[in-house]
Protein backbone atom coordinates (compact mmCIF):
# COMPACT_ATOMS: atom_id res chain seq x y z
CA UNK A 1 0.00 0.00 0.00
CA UNK A 2 1.38 3.43 -0.92
CA UNK A 3 1.15 5.35 2.34
CA UNK A 4 2.65 8.48 0.76
CA UNK A 5 -0.17 8.62 -1.78
CA UNK A 6 -2.76 8.22 0.96
CA UNK A 7 -1.07 10.76 3.25
CA UNK A 8 0.29 13.65 1.18
CA UNK A 9 3.60 15.21 2.20
CA UNK A 10 3.79 19.02 2.00
CA UNK A 11 7.44 20.07 1.95
CA UNK A 12 8.87 23.27 3.49
CA UNK A 13 9.11 26.08 0.98
CA UNK A 14 12.61 27.05 2.14
CA UNK A 15 14.34 23.74 1.31
CA UNK A 16 14.61 22.89 -2.36
CA UNK A 17 16.54 19.63 -2.12
CA UNK A 18 18.17 17.30 0.40
CA UNK A 19 21.75 16.02 0.47
CA UNK A 20 22.48 12.56 -0.87
CA UNK A 21 21.33 9.89 1.56
CA UNK A 22 18.67 12.06 3.19
CA UNK A 23 14.95 11.48 2.70
CA UNK A 24 11.64 13.17 3.42
CA UNK A 25 9.11 11.64 5.80
CA UNK A 26 5.86 12.65 7.39
CA UNK A 27 6.09 13.04 11.14
CA UNK A 28 3.63 10.24 11.81
CA UNK A 29 5.63 7.90 9.56
CA UNK A 30 8.76 8.70 11.59
CA UNK A 31 6.99 8.02 14.87
CA UNK A 32 5.38 5.24 16.84
CA UNK A 33 2.60 7.70 17.58
CA UNK A 34 1.54 11.35 17.82
CA UNK A 35 -0.86 11.59 20.75
CA UNK A 36 -3.22 14.40 21.64
CA UNK A 37 -3.76 15.59 25.20
CA UNK A 38 -6.93 14.93 27.22
CA UNK A 39 -9.33 17.75 26.40
CA UNK A 40 -9.85 18.86 29.98
CA UNK A 41 -8.13 21.21 32.39
CA UNK A 42 -6.34 19.27 35.14
CA UNK A 43 -6.82 20.27 38.75
CA UNK A 44 -3.46 21.45 40.10
CA UNK A 45 -1.95 20.52 43.45
CA UNK A 46 1.03 21.65 45.50
CA UNK A 47 2.93 18.39 45.13
CA UNK A 48 2.83 15.36 42.86
CA UNK A 49 3.74 14.47 39.27
CA UNK A 50 4.23 17.34 36.83
CA UNK A 51 1.87 18.59 34.15
CA UNK A 52 3.40 20.29 31.09
CA UNK A 53 1.85 23.41 29.58
CA UNK A 54 2.93 25.39 26.55
CA UNK A 55 4.62 28.11 28.63
CA UNK A 56 6.82 25.45 30.27
CA UNK A 57 8.56 24.57 26.98
CA UNK A 58 8.73 27.92 25.20
CA UNK A 59 12.56 27.81 25.20
CA UNK A 60 12.61 24.32 23.67
CA UNK A 61 13.54 22.85 27.06
CA UNK A 62 10.99 21.58 29.58
CA UNK A 63 11.41 23.84 32.62
CA UNK A 64 10.51 21.36 35.33
CA UNK A 65 11.21 23.87 38.09
CA UNK A 66 8.32 26.09 36.96
CA UNK A 67 5.88 23.35 35.98
CA UNK A 68 2.72 22.75 38.00
CA UNK A 69 1.78 19.58 39.86
CA UNK A 70 -1.20 17.24 39.78
CA UNK A 71 -2.41 14.48 42.08
CA UNK A 72 -1.55 10.83 41.53
CA UNK A 73 -5.17 10.18 40.56
CA UNK A 74 -5.14 12.97 37.96
CA UNK A 75 -1.80 11.75 36.63
CA UNK A 76 -3.01 8.17 36.18
CA UNK A 77 -6.13 9.40 34.41
CA UNK A 78 -4.18 11.61 32.01
CA UNK A 79 -1.57 8.96 31.12
CA UNK A 80 -4.08 6.13 30.72
CA UNK A 81 -3.62 6.23 26.93
CA UNK A 82 0.09 6.96 26.80
CA UNK A 83 2.63 7.78 29.54
CA UNK A 84 5.40 10.21 28.54
CA UNK A 85 8.90 8.80 28.88
CA UNK A 86 12.46 9.86 28.18
CA UNK A 87 12.98 9.88 24.43
CA UNK A 88 9.51 11.32 23.76
CA UNK A 89 8.90 14.92 22.73
CA UNK A 90 6.42 17.38 24.21
CA UNK A 91 4.89 19.63 21.55
CA UNK A 92 2.72 22.72 21.99
CA UNK A 93 -0.16 22.99 19.56
CA UNK A 94 -1.93 26.16 20.66
CA UNK A 95 -1.40 29.54 22.27
CA UNK A 96 1.39 32.08 22.33
CA UNK A 97 4.08 29.40 22.34
CA UNK A 98 2.65 26.99 19.78
CA UNK A 99 4.80 24.85 17.49
CA UNK A 100 7.64 24.21 19.97
CA UNK A 101 9.09 20.81 20.89
CA UNK A 102 10.96 19.81 24.05
CA UNK A 103 12.37 16.55 25.32
CA UNK A 104 10.85 14.63 28.23
CA UNK A 105 13.66 14.74 30.83
CA UNK A 106 15.01 11.50 32.18
CA UNK A 107 13.47 10.38 35.47
CA UNK A 108 10.58 12.87 35.35
CA UNK A 109 6.93 11.85 35.64
CA UNK A 110 4.86 14.24 33.57
CA UNK A 111 1.41 14.25 31.97
CA UNK A 112 0.06 16.45 29.21
CA UNK A 113 -1.78 19.64 29.99
CA UNK A 114 -4.20 21.20 27.56
CA UNK A 115 -2.81 22.36 24.19
CA UNK A 116 -0.05 19.73 24.29
CA UNK A 117 0.83 16.76 22.10
CA UNK A 118 3.15 13.84 22.82
CA UNK A 119 5.43 12.69 19.99
CA UNK A 120 7.06 9.26 20.28
CA UNK A 121 9.73 8.79 17.59
CA UNK A 122 10.60 5.36 16.29
CA UNK A 123 13.52 4.15 18.35
CA UNK A 124 15.11 2.59 15.29
CA UNK A 125 16.04 5.10 12.63
CA UNK A 126 14.94 8.36 14.29
CA UNK A 127 17.02 10.18 16.90
CA UNK A 128 14.71 12.06 19.29
CA UNK A 129 17.18 14.87 19.92
CA UNK A 130 17.65 15.44 16.20
CA UNK A 131 13.85 15.43 15.73
CA UNK A 132 13.47 18.13 18.39
CA UNK A 133 15.91 20.38 16.58
CA UNK A 134 14.18 19.73 13.28
CA UNK A 135 10.73 20.60 14.70
CA UNK A 136 12.15 23.78 16.24
CA UNK A 137 14.04 24.81 13.09
CA UNK A 138 13.25 27.99 11.12
CA UNK A 139 12.14 25.89 8.14
CA UNK A 140 9.44 24.14 10.18
CA UNK A 141 8.46 27.34 12.02
CA UNK A 142 7.76 29.02 8.70
CA UNK A 143 5.95 25.92 7.46
CA UNK A 144 3.58 25.67 10.45
CA UNK A 145 2.85 29.40 10.24
CA UNK A 146 1.10 28.67 6.97
CA UNK A 147 -0.95 25.82 8.42
CA UNK A 148 -2.19 27.30 11.69
CA UNK A 149 -5.84 28.00 12.34
CA UNK A 150 -7.92 29.59 15.05
CA UNK A 151 -9.49 33.02 15.26
CA UNK A 152 -8.84 33.64 18.96
CA UNK A 153 -5.76 31.54 19.75
CA UNK A 154 -3.15 30.36 17.26
CA UNK A 155 -3.24 26.57 17.01
CA UNK A 156 -2.24 23.57 14.95
CA UNK A 157 -4.72 20.77 14.45
CA UNK A 158 -3.61 17.20 14.99
CA UNK A 159 -3.71 16.14 11.29
CA UNK A 160 -1.40 19.06 10.47
CA UNK A 161 1.05 18.03 13.18
CA UNK A 162 1.01 14.41 12.08
CA UNK A 163 1.66 15.52 8.51
CA UNK A 164 4.62 17.78 9.30
CA UNK A 165 7.54 17.13 6.94
CA UNK A 166 10.73 15.72 8.47
CA UNK A 167 14.10 15.67 6.70
CA UNK A 168 15.83 12.48 7.81
CA UNK A 169 19.56 11.98 7.24
CA UNK A 170 21.10 8.57 7.98
CA UNK A 171 20.66 7.64 11.64
CA UNK A 172 24.33 8.15 12.51
CA UNK A 173 24.22 11.66 11.05
CA UNK A 174 21.06 12.40 13.04
CA UNK A 175 22.83 11.37 16.23
CA UNK A 176 25.86 13.53 15.50
CA UNK A 177 23.69 16.56 14.69
CA UNK A 178 21.75 16.02 17.89
CA UNK A 179 24.96 15.73 19.87
CA UNK A 180 26.69 18.78 18.41
CA UNK A 181 23.67 21.05 18.88
CA UNK A 182 22.84 19.43 22.19
CA UNK A 183 26.32 20.16 23.56
CA UNK A 184 25.62 23.87 23.05
CA UNK A 185 22.21 23.64 24.67
CA UNK A 186 23.62 21.62 27.56
CA UNK A 187 26.19 24.33 28.28
CA UNK A 188 23.53 27.05 28.01
CA UNK A 189 21.32 25.10 30.42
CA UNK A 190 24.22 24.60 32.85
CA UNK A 191 24.89 28.35 32.80
CA UNK A 192 21.22 29.07 33.45
CA UNK A 193 21.04 26.70 36.40
CA UNK A 194 24.32 28.01 37.83
CA UNK A 195 23.04 31.58 37.60
CA UNK A 196 19.81 30.66 39.33
CA UNK A 197 21.85 29.07 42.11
CA UNK A 198 24.01 32.20 42.44
CA UNK A 199 20.93 34.42 42.53
CA UNK A 200 19.36 32.20 45.19
CA UNK A 201 22.54 32.47 47.28
CA UNK A 202 22.43 36.25 47.07
CA UNK A 203 18.72 36.34 47.95
CA UNK A 204 19.47 34.15 50.97
CA UNK A 205 22.25 36.50 52.07
CA UNK A 206 19.99 39.54 51.65
CA UNK A 207 17.32 37.94 53.79
CA UNK A 208 19.79 36.81 56.42
CA UNK A 209 21.31 40.28 56.80
CA UNK A 210 18.38 42.65 56.26
CA UNK A 211 15.20 40.72 57.14
CA UNK A 212 16.10 38.05 59.69
CA UNK A 213 19.14 39.96 61.07
CA UNK A 214 21.00 36.68 61.64
CA UNK A 215 24.47 38.22 62.24
CA UNK A 216 23.03 40.52 64.94
CA UNK A 217 21.13 37.67 66.59
CA UNK A 218 24.29 35.59 66.67
CA UNK A 219 26.34 38.36 68.27
CA UNK A 220 23.54 39.14 70.74
CA UNK A 221 23.82 35.50 71.83
CA UNK A 222 27.60 35.77 72.20
CA UNK A 223 28.12 33.63 69.10
CA UNK A 224 30.23 34.23 66.01
CA UNK A 225 28.01 34.95 63.00
CA UNK A 226 28.32 31.82 60.84
CA UNK A 227 29.88 32.25 57.42
CA UNK A 228 31.22 35.78 58.02
CA UNK A 229 34.86 36.72 58.28
CA UNK A 230 35.82 38.76 61.36
CA UNK A 231 36.00 42.11 59.56
CA UNK A 232 32.45 41.75 58.20
CA UNK A 233 31.03 40.41 61.48
CA UNK A 234 32.47 43.44 63.26
CA UNK A 235 30.25 45.75 61.16
CA UNK A 236 27.07 44.38 62.76
CA UNK A 237 25.85 45.49 66.21
CA UNK A 238 25.34 42.99 69.00
CA UNK A 239 21.93 44.24 70.17
CA UNK A 240 18.52 45.41 69.00
CA UNK A 241 16.43 48.51 69.57
CA UNK A 242 12.66 49.03 69.31
CA UNK A 243 11.05 50.41 66.13
CA UNK A 244 7.64 50.64 64.48
CA UNK A 245 8.38 47.25 62.91
CA UNK A 246 9.54 45.67 66.14
CA UNK A 247 13.14 45.08 67.19
CA UNK A 248 15.73 46.12 64.60
CA UNK A 249 19.55 46.16 64.84
CA UNK A 250 20.83 48.99 67.00
CA UNK A 251 21.76 52.04 64.93
CA UNK A 252 19.74 50.97 61.88
CA UNK A 253 16.75 52.98 60.62
CA UNK A 254 13.23 52.30 59.36
CA UNK A 255 12.36 54.52 56.38
CA UNK A 256 9.44 54.67 53.95
CA UNK A 257 10.61 52.99 50.76
CA UNK A 258 10.83 56.22 48.69
CA UNK A 259 13.35 57.61 51.18
CA UNK A 260 15.66 54.65 50.61
CA UNK A 261 14.74 53.75 47.02
CA UNK A 262 13.88 56.17 44.22
CA UNK A 263 10.65 55.03 42.54
CA UNK A 264 10.42 55.72 38.80
CA UNK A 265 13.51 57.97 38.59
CA UNK A 266 13.54 60.51 35.78
CA UNK A 267 15.43 59.34 32.67
CA UNK A 268 15.82 61.31 29.45
CA UNK A 269 15.24 59.58 26.12
CA UNK A 270 13.79 61.49 23.19
CA UNK A 271 10.88 60.12 21.21
CA UNK A 272 11.83 57.99 18.18
CA UNK A 273 15.46 57.68 19.27
CA UNK A 274 16.50 54.05 18.73
CA UNK A 275 17.44 52.49 22.07
CA UNK A 276 17.49 49.03 23.69
CA UNK A 277 13.92 47.90 24.33
CA UNK A 278 13.07 45.21 26.89
CA UNK A 279 9.63 43.73 26.33
CA UNK A 280 7.63 42.07 29.09
CA UNK A 281 8.01 38.64 27.52
CA UNK A 282 11.79 38.82 28.05
CA UNK A 283 11.60 39.79 31.71
CA UNK A 284 13.12 37.05 33.91
CA UNK A 285 10.94 35.28 36.45
CA UNK A 286 13.60 33.44 38.46
CA UNK A 287 17.00 34.86 37.52
CA UNK A 288 18.21 38.43 37.91
CA UNK A 289 19.06 39.32 34.34
CA UNK A 290 17.18 39.83 31.09
CA UNK A 291 18.70 37.78 28.28
CA UNK A 292 17.10 39.33 25.21
CA UNK A 293 16.35 42.89 24.11
CA UNK A 294 16.24 44.71 20.81
CA UNK A 295 16.80 48.21 19.38
CA UNK A 296 13.52 50.03 18.87
CA UNK A 297 12.50 53.69 18.33
CA UNK A 298 11.51 55.10 21.69
CA UNK A 299 7.84 55.57 22.45
CA UNK A 300 5.86 55.72 25.68
CA UNK A 301 7.18 53.44 28.39
CA UNK A 302 9.51 53.12 31.35
CA UNK A 303 13.05 54.48 30.93
CA UNK A 304 16.01 52.96 32.78
CA UNK A 305 19.81 52.83 33.06
CA UNK A 306 22.28 50.29 34.38
CA UNK A 307 21.77 49.66 38.09
CA UNK A 308 18.02 50.23 37.91
CA UNK A 309 15.55 47.51 38.85
CA UNK A 310 12.42 46.73 36.84
CA UNK A 311 9.35 45.33 38.57
CA UNK A 312 6.33 44.21 36.55
CA UNK A 313 3.29 45.91 38.01
CA UNK A 314 0.47 44.17 36.12
CA UNK A 315 -1.21 40.84 36.74
CA UNK A 316 -0.19 38.05 36.19
CA UNK A 317 3.36 39.24 35.45
CA UNK A 318 3.89 40.49 39.00
CA UNK A 319 2.61 37.27 40.53
CA UNK A 320 4.82 35.28 38.14
CA UNK A 321 7.90 37.06 39.48
CA UNK A 322 8.97 39.20 36.51
CA UNK A 323 11.78 41.35 37.92
CA UNK A 324 15.10 42.40 36.36
CA UNK A 325 18.36 44.01 37.38
CA UNK A 326 19.49 46.23 34.50
CA UNK A 327 23.14 45.73 33.56
CA UNK A 328 23.00 45.14 29.79
CA UNK A 329 23.29 48.75 28.62
CA UNK A 330 26.40 50.65 27.62
CA UNK A 331 27.81 53.28 29.96
CA UNK A 332 25.52 56.32 29.89
CA UNK A 333 22.96 54.57 27.71
CA UNK A 334 19.23 54.78 28.45
CA UNK A 335 16.95 51.86 27.66
CA UNK A 336 13.18 51.67 27.65
CA UNK A 337 10.39 49.16 27.97
CA UNK A 338 6.79 48.51 28.87
CA UNK A 339 4.58 51.08 30.53
CA UNK A 340 3.82 48.23 32.95
CA UNK A 341 7.22 48.48 34.67
CA UNK A 342 7.91 50.19 37.96
CA UNK A 343 11.56 51.29 38.20
CA UNK A 344 13.50 51.21 41.49
CA UNK A 345 16.91 52.78 42.13
CA UNK A 346 18.80 52.47 45.42
CA UNK A 347 19.74 55.72 47.13
CA UNK A 348 23.13 56.03 48.89
CA UNK A 349 24.39 54.38 50.98
CA UNK A 350 22.50 51.38 49.61
CA UNK A 351 24.17 49.61 46.67
CA UNK A 352 22.16 49.12 43.45
CA UNK A 353 21.77 45.40 44.18
CA UNK A 354 19.88 46.17 47.40
CA UNK A 355 16.88 47.46 45.43
CA UNK A 356 16.84 44.31 43.30
CA UNK A 357 16.78 41.89 46.21
CA UNK A 358 14.24 44.04 48.01
CA UNK A 359 12.01 43.86 44.91
CA UNK A 360 12.44 40.08 44.93
CA UNK A 361 11.50 39.72 48.60
CA UNK A 362 8.19 37.97 49.39
CA UNK A 363 7.21 40.77 51.77
CA UNK A 364 7.42 43.52 49.16
CA UNK A 365 5.72 41.42 46.51
CA UNK A 366 2.89 40.55 48.88
CA UNK A 367 2.45 44.26 49.67
CA UNK A 368 2.35 45.08 45.96
CA UNK A 369 -0.17 42.35 45.15
CA UNK A 370 -2.42 43.36 48.02
CA UNK A 371 -2.45 46.96 46.76
CA UNK A 372 -3.29 46.22 43.12
CA UNK A 373 -6.18 48.17 41.66
CA UNK A 374 -8.33 47.83 38.55
CA UNK A 375 -10.67 45.31 37.05
CA UNK A 376 -10.14 41.58 37.29
CA UNK A 377 -7.45 40.37 34.90
CA UNK A 378 -6.02 43.88 34.35
CA UNK A 379 -5.01 44.85 37.86
CA UNK A 380 -1.95 47.03 38.37
CA UNK A 381 0.24 48.17 41.23
CA UNK A 382 0.11 51.95 41.77
CA UNK A 383 3.59 53.29 42.47
CA UNK A 384 2.13 55.30 45.37
CA UNK A 385 1.50 52.11 47.35
CA UNK A 386 5.22 51.96 48.16
CA UNK A 387 4.97 55.25 50.05
CA UNK A 388 3.71 53.24 53.02
CA UNK A 389 6.11 50.34 52.70
CA UNK A 390 8.80 50.39 55.43
CA UNK A 391 12.41 49.47 54.69
CA UNK A 392 15.04 48.70 57.33
CA UNK A 393 18.16 50.58 56.22
CA UNK A 394 21.60 49.57 57.54
CA UNK A 395 24.50 51.96 58.15
CA UNK A 396 26.78 52.73 55.23
CA UNK A 397 29.56 50.22 56.13
CA UNK A 398 27.12 47.29 56.18
CA UNK A 399 25.44 48.45 52.97
CA UNK A 400 28.82 48.84 51.26
CA UNK A 401 29.94 45.38 52.39
CA UNK A 402 26.77 43.84 50.93
CA UNK A 403 27.48 45.57 47.63
CA UNK A 404 31.09 44.33 47.65
CA UNK A 405 29.82 40.80 48.25
CA UNK A 406 27.06 40.97 45.60
CA UNK A 407 28.86 42.66 42.75
CA UNK A 408 31.23 39.75 41.93
CA UNK A 409 28.26 37.38 41.95
CA UNK A 410 26.31 39.61 39.57
CA UNK A 411 29.42 39.88 37.37
CA UNK A 412 29.74 36.10 37.24
CA UNK A 413 26.10 35.81 36.27
CA UNK A 414 26.56 38.36 33.50
CA UNK A 415 29.64 36.56 32.18
CA UNK A 416 27.77 33.26 32.02
CA UNK A 417 24.82 34.90 30.29
CA UNK A 418 27.10 36.51 27.73
CA UNK A 419 28.73 33.14 27.09
CA UNK A 420 25.26 31.64 26.63
CA UNK A 421 24.37 34.36 24.12
CA UNK A 422 27.46 33.42 22.10
CA UNK A 423 26.61 29.73 22.34
CA UNK A 424 23.00 30.37 21.32
CA UNK A 425 24.11 32.47 18.36
CA UNK A 426 26.41 29.65 17.25
CA UNK A 427 23.61 27.09 17.63
CA UNK A 428 21.10 29.23 15.75
CA UNK A 429 23.58 29.82 12.92
CA UNK A 430 24.46 26.12 12.65
CA UNK A 431 20.93 24.77 13.00
CA UNK A 432 19.50 25.56 9.55
CA UNK A 433 22.79 24.80 7.82
CA UNK A 434 23.13 21.40 9.48
CA UNK A 435 19.52 20.47 8.85
CA UNK A 436 19.81 21.38 5.18
CA UNK A 437 23.17 19.67 4.75
CA UNK A 438 24.86 22.96 3.87
CA UNK A 439 27.37 22.41 6.69
CA UNK A 440 28.92 19.00 7.31
CA UNK A 441 28.67 17.63 10.82
CA UNK A 442 32.44 17.40 11.20
CA UNK A 443 32.84 21.09 10.41
CA UNK A 444 30.11 21.93 12.92
CA UNK A 445 31.79 19.83 15.59
CA UNK A 446 35.03 21.74 15.11
CA UNK A 447 33.19 25.07 15.25
CA UNK A 448 31.50 24.07 18.50
CA UNK A 449 34.79 23.03 20.07
CA UNK A 450 36.03 26.58 19.58
CA UNK A 451 33.20 28.20 21.53
CA UNK A 452 32.00 25.56 24.00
Amino acid sequence: MNSVAEKPLHLPSTINSLPTGWKWSRLDDACVGVYDCPHSTPILTQVGPLVVRSQDIRSGIFRTEQAANVSEETYRDRVSRVEPQHGDLLYSREGTYFGIAAEVPEGVRVCLGQRMVLIRPKREGVDYRYLRYWLNSPAVALHVAGHRDGTVAERLNLPTIRGLPVALPPFGVQQRIGQVLGSLDDKIELNRRTNETLAAMARTMFRSWFVDFDPVRAKAGDQTPPGLEAATAKLFPDSFEPSALGPIPKGWKVLPLPEAITVNPSRSLSKDVVAPYLEMGNMPTASARALAWEPRPCGSGAKFVNGDVLLARITPCLENGKTAFVDFLNDGQVGWGSTEYIVFRSKPPLPPEFAYFLARSPELRTHAIQNMTGTSGRQRVPAECFNSYPVVVPPAPVAARFGEWCQPIMAMMKARDEESRTLAATRDALLPKLLSGEVRVGDAERAVEEVA
